[in-house]
């Protein structure tokens, strides 16, 4: 069973920086892509970056610049490095990812996290 876990929320003053990890566990051949969606109070959910096999990485209009995601392809664990934190980066961050699992059927499915809680407050 395949399974993605969160870690690296928390409170942080505006101005302020955090790092979320996502490592994703069990029968696993390939993941392309591994990402970060949030969705902050009475909004809809957003895809905050990606990055997909070759290693192309995409970021929402509103957090480039300040955010950065790297991978580290031997522990299946994707990292979000959050600068320059604002009040509207307030939201629950949730890992994902398209994993082609082993066994049978051979074929990709989607996998989300449990969530994370940003809050940026002061």
């Amino acid at each position: 069973q395949v399974q993605l876990v969160e870690s690296g929320g928390g409170l942080v003053q505006p101005g302020g920086s955090l790092r979320l990890s996502c490592a994703a566990s069990g029968s696993i051949i390939r993941i392309d892509p591994m990402g970060w969606y949030r969705q902050g109070p009475g909004k809809e959910r957003e895809l905050v970056a990606s990055v997909s096999s070759p290693g192309s990485t995409i970021y929402a209009d509103s957090v480039k610049g300040r955010f950065t995601m790297s991978r580290d392809n031997a522990k299946k664990t994707v990292y979000l490095q959050m600068n320059s934190l604002k009040p509207e980066d307030t939201a629950v961050y949730t890992c994902y990812a398209r994993v082609l699992p082993g066994g049978e059927p051979y074929y990709y499915r989607e996998y989300w996290g449990q969530g994370t809680q940003v809050t940026v407050s002061s």
